[in-house]
């Protein structure tokens, strides 16, 4: 098998990654859209020692789950990698994901619940980061990187987002050359505008605007920029500037400044209002964080009012959330800011149970004595260290519950628990991101 072959072949499963696999002589082949049962032409890419990647050039026998993807940007953008497979079998790869993950990496016998679904699957991301560039003939492009590439799709609609988004970002377009905004030149490190970021509340439908600029400052055109966007939608809240200067892929800088308006979005989530802003961690899919945090609180409340660790707390929604079925949480974030952002939601809602700490989790385990009931653990992708589970067994009296945005660390760290005489109780996904191979999950261990 060499590069640029051409290739018939039947795909046989789905990779962690969104990609069908085949095999050719043996050889694993990863291929981008394509779903299990299709057979499919294909055309080698890339040949590697142990596997190849490749692409479909024509669907000779499609799989019974294939359908029709509802963008026409699907295969070009590459946000939605299974967007063209049917979504009730998009949920069973999905389980199938984490089950495989279990068993390879995490050597655990529990059975995986089928997945929750979202309760959108369209118009359901409520958090949009779109980069900008500027091109030779004057035209500002805002979209996706088309995949392993630094090429802005420029994405006019986006069936994934609410449509006032689409129309925020049209506007930004067609007017930004108006007031002499440039996009942003990644070569040279030139230009104005970096990114468009959009915070949209699923309660309300409000819109927070942030432009990301190549500045350290604002200016006057830019202002005014900002100030026509403001004017422009009565249901966007603010528009604020944040200053990226630096050359990085981070999208957002350290330092934001409101020109107009208010610089927050409200969301509630079960009851209970949060003010989001442009750099507060918030779940892209606030329905389907819902759903998450309802099976946690349920998992809570079977425990007569537990005293309970929210460790990796970003604002502390999981912990502000179960507070009602709580005698006391402990809610523990190292950004500051997250912290900040956390003290004014607990002033908003009217909580008392709530103490804070903007601390490394790891840190603040050390410095205590106090037993927690129940953990609840919502690291970031890479999960947790060892070190960091040590301290949690040594902390916690009955449960440890695990939310997880990356099923391979999850398996990981639940293996390292088992060693260590926890019991897996259950394993429950639930689709967050909608036609991505992405799936969240919440593990209920116990010891």
């Amino acid at each position: 098998m060499h590069e640029n072959d051409e290739l018939i072949v039947t795909i046989e499963k789905f990779s962690n990654l969104g990609t069908g696999i085949a095999k050719v002589d043996g050889q694993v082949v990863f291929v981008e859209n394509a779903c299990p049962k299709d057979e499919v032409k294909i055309k080698i890419t890339k040949v590697n020692k142990n596997y190849a990647t490749a692409k479909v050039t024509e669907v000779i026998t499609p799989s019974q789950y294939r359908t029709e993807p509802f963008c026409p940007m699907q295969k070009v953008c590459g946000a939605c990698q299974m967007q063209f497979i049917d979504y009730d079998y998009q949920l069973k790869l999905k389980k199938q994901i984490v089950e495989d993950a279990m068993k390879t990496i995490g050597h655990i016998d529990t059975s995986v619940n089928d997945p929750i679904a979202s309760p959108q699957i369209k118009n359901y991301r409520h958090k949009i980061q779109y980069p900008v560039s500027q091109k030779k003939e004057g035209r500002i492009v805002a979209g996706y990187f088309k995949p392993q590439s630094h090429e802005i799709v420029n994405i006019k609609y986006c069936p994934i987002q609410p449509e006032i988004c689409d129309d925020i970002i049209e506007f930004i377009r067609e007017n930004a050359p108006k007031f002499e905004i440039t996009g942003f030149y990644e070569k040279k490190h030139t230009g104005d505008l970096r990114h468009i970021v959009i915070r949209s509340s699923a309660d309300n439908g409000k819109c927070l605007v942030t432009l990301v600029v190549n500045a350290t400052k604002t200016f006057e055109r830019l202002n005014n920029f900002a100030k026509a966007i403001f004017e422009n939608f009565e249901k966007v809240t603010g528009v604020c500037i944040n200053f990226n200067s630096k050359k990085t892929n981070v999208i957002l800088g350290s330092k934001t400044e409101c020109i107009c308006g208010q610089n927050f979005v409200e969301e509630k989530i079960l009851d209970k209002t949060f003010k989001i802003g442009a750099d507060t961690f918030f779940q892209v899919n606030p329905k389907s964080a819902e759903n998450i945090f309802r099976y946690v609180k349920d998992e809570i409340s079977k425990l007569d009012s537990p005293t309970v660790l929210d460790a990796y707390a970003g604002i502390a929604t999981i912990g502000i959330v179960v507070s009602d079925v709580c005698e006391k949480v402990v809610s523990v974030e190292e950004n500051k800011a997250s912290i900040e952002k956390a003290k004014e939601v607990l002033l908003e809602n009217g909580i008392n149970n709530v103490e804070l700490y903007a601390q490394d989790t790891t840190k603040y385990l050390k410095s205590i004595k106090r037993k927690f009931d129940i953990t609840i653990l919502d690291p970031p992708r890479k999960g947790c260290t060892t070190e960091a589970l040590d301290e949690t067994l040594s902390h916690t009296k009955q449960k440890i519950i695990y939310v997880s945005c990356n099923p391979a660390t999850l398996a990981r760290d639940l293996k390292y628990l088992v060693e260590k005489g926890c019991t897996v109780e259950s394993i429950q996904p639930f689709d967050m991101f909608c036609h991505t191979y992405h799936i969240e999950n919440v593990a209920i261990i116990s010891f």
